[in-house]
């Protein structure tokens, strides 16, 4: 969970506040717990930002990176991401199975078009399911076997020259999966 930062308004107030104080080293001690809450607030939302997993696809193209949530357990697969207004470009999802099987998925419940891209346990793109159709409740089918799913914004695999065959690096996971579905 991202930390929320201040609003422009909460430090006006708390400075005035500092400033009616008769005390000096109340007013000091308030200012000093004030920026260490401010430092702290930053330095979470840019640590979270740069340790965001990240899978590569090694297309025709060039590589193409995109950041991605983690779908590791069965209560965030099933969730995915239903209920988002927006997706941007350069992020996305990563479902993360236990084993290399058929797979569906199915648009429930999303109100963006997807590009669905099933990978196999070699780290090889099996299928693209692009630009699917936003609250469509028909199954779409991975076309084979397959260990990970990364859903992106729609027409993002086009945009980008990613084609069935292509390789990717994904992120280790492997320790992560097992953690969240032994907790869950």
């Amino acid at each position: 969970m991202n930390p929320k930062p201040p609003r422009p308004g909460d430090l006006t107030e708390d400075v005035s506040a500092l400033q009616s104080t008769r005390s000096g080293s109340a007013l000091r001690g308030r200012l000093s717990a004030l920026t260490l809450a401010l430092a702290l607030t930053l330095a979470a939302a840019c640590t979270s930002a740069s340790e965001s997993p990240k899978v590569t696809v090694h297309s025709g193209a060039g590589d193409v990176v995109v950041t991605v949530e983690l779908a590791l357990t069965e209560e965030e697969q099933a969730r995915g991401l239903m209920w988002r207004s927006e997706l941007a470009e350069g992020d996305g999802m990563l479902f993360v199975f236990d084993d290399e099987q058929e797979r569906s998925f199915w648009m429930r419940n999303t109100a963006i078009p997807l590009d669905i891209i099933y990978i196999t346990e070699d780290a090889t793109i099996r299928s693209i399911a692009a630009e699917t159709r936003p609250y469509s409740e028909h199954t779409i089918p991975s076309r084979g076997p397959c260990r990970y799913v990364l859903e992106v914004p729609g027409g993002w695999a086009r945009r980008h020259g990613v084609r069935s065959d292509d390789k990717v690096s994904l992120p280790d996971v492997a320790k992560a999966r097992a953690k969240a579905v032994a907790a869950s």
